[in-house]
């Protein structure tokens, strides 16, 4: 087992279990796309947010 993997292994078990379940299933995505070789198409969750962030703000004028 990789020292990331054993990382994460220990970490689980400490979050709680929301946040552990979050991070499961972000893995489990990325896991995914490497699986596909999408890594370079996946845009990042914060972006997006900060896009649609953008779009919403009220238009001034």
């Amino acid at each position: 087992m990789t020292a990331i993997a054993k990382k994460l292994d220990e970490k689980l078990t400490r979050w709680a279990p929301e946040t552990a379940k979050k991070v499961e299933r972000l893995v489990a995505e990325i896991i995914d796309l490497a699986d596909h070789d999408a890594l370079d198409l996946a845009r990042s969750r914060e972006v997006e947010q900060e896009v649609l962030d953008i779009i919403d703000e009220p238009k001034a004028g």
